[in-house]
């Protein structure tokens, strides 16, 4: 019986770190070539709506490059185009070159919805995809507040929308419609014809060809990973046919098994391409960083914990009398450990970054060291925020320990 190769725990926090670009010391100038390379190296960052300090999209950026701006992704996005937005497993902003294997899940969103379209046709929806598609084709790109003026409004999900929003989500779901840009917040949406570069429209791979293509550049961007974590990462295909995609590549010795250590000691089995650890993984520097809680590399929480006994719940749901930290508190990495978790706002009125807690990880000091690299972690973050100043709330400082 073969033994499997075994890495320790702080080899693959190294490993993994390195692949979702949080090892390194942070260069470049956050912008065009600099910025398309990181989004192609990601794969994806995901977009969120919460701006208690900056969008987690322009946090995740920033983490890895403190020269990026904002103004950058939407260059890149809207005139470049270098990225496209649509789902993985959320709202996110994609390198365009991928955008041929998204004909994939267009179709899957399609088939899925379908059934819940034929539910709603008796109520007056039969015509409304076409009027909007010809609405944009004629008039130019729309958003949602652009179309169905005099339709009611829901408060509901998606499919509860006036009967025009509805339509504007479909038909970007399943591919007819993308997104050109966003003003403020706000979706603005062509024709997929005229946003998506005509190379990529072009091309349309086969179902085979995209599952291939998941499970390998998932596996690029994960290091190591169970079949479940390869469908996950971009959420484009199935868990069975990541699971067959493994069998396969496995069988004709394409990739191989190691066991991998956790933070609690434990092994846990894996794949990986066979010369992963030809070159010994990049050591993660001392720097502290603060991280959206969309991070790539905590995107996963379940995978986090595992990897770094770090447990992490966003608690804008829970009642504001049962939570343990914050309505929305980042985690803090200093090189490869999860020190803390810090509850900030950025108050513009105020012009300053407010901190109101931090609480470090078990077995963790915030000394006169740590609190300097933390000084400027948050100085980092003020910058991208747009406010000129931190200041630190009376009791800050606490301990859940």
């Amino acid at each position: 019986m073969t033994t499997l190769p075994q890495i320790d725990n702080k080899t693959a926090r190294a490993l993994f770190l390195d692949h979702h670009g949080l090892a390194k010391t942070p260069s470049g100038s956050g912008r065009g070539a600099d910025l398309q390379q990181m989004i192609d190296d990601l794969g994806f960052v995901q977009i969120d709506s919460i701006n208690t300090v900056a969008r987690a999209h322009h946090m995740i950026l920033h983490v890895r490059c403190p020269s990026y701006r904002p103004r950058s992704l939407a260059r890149l996005h809207d005139h470049h185009r270098g990225a496209f937005e649509h789902w993985t497993h959320d709202a996110s902003m994609i390198s365009m070159p991928f955008f041929p294997h998204w004909k994939l899940k267009f179709r899957r969103h399609e088939a899925r919805l379908a059934e819940r379209w034929q539910k709603r046709r008796q109520d007056g929806f039969e015509d409304k995809f076409e009027t909007v598609l010809q609405r944009i084709s004629s008039d130019g790109p729309c958003s949602s507040s652009d179309v169905g003026e005099d339709e009611g409004r829901s408060s509901g999900g998606w499919w509860d929308w006036r009967p025009s929003k509805i339509a504007l989500e479909y038909l970007w779901r399943t591919g007819e419609l993308s997104v050109t840009r966003r003003d403020g917040f706000r979706k603005v949406y062509d024709l997929t014809e005229r946003v998506i570069p005509r190379q990529y429209l072009g091309i349309t791979p086969t179902e085979e060809e995209t599952v291939d293509w998941a499970c390998r550049s998932a596996l690029d961007r994960l290091g190591f990973a169970t079949s479940g974590e390869l469908a996950a990462f971009w959420d484009l295909i199935t868990p069975l046919e990541a699971k067959n995609w493994c069998g396969q590549t496995y069988s004709r010795g394409e990739i191989i098994e190691a066991n991998i250590g956790q933070a609690d000691g434990s092994l846990r089995k894996s794949f990986m391409w066979p010369g992963t650890l030809d070159a010994a993984p990049v050591r993660p520097t001392s720097r502290l960083r603060i991280l959206s809680p969309f991070d790539p590399a905590l995107r996963d929480r379940k995978r986090a914990e595992r990897m770094f006994g770090f447990f992490y719940r966003i608690e804008i749901f829970v009642p504001e009398h049962k939570r343990r930290y914050g309505y929305y508190v980042f985690p803090i990495l200093e090189g490869d450990q999860l020190v803390g978790r810090i509850d900030m706002k950025a108050d513009r009125d105020r012009d300053c970054l407010a901190i109101s807690a931090l609480w470090a990880e078990k077995n963790v000091r915030f000394g006169a060291g740590r609190l300097t690299k933390l000084d400027a972690a948050l100085a980092r973050t003020a910058g991208l925020a747009g406010v000129s100043q931190v200041i630190f709330e009376n009791g800050w400082l606490r301990s859940d320990f």
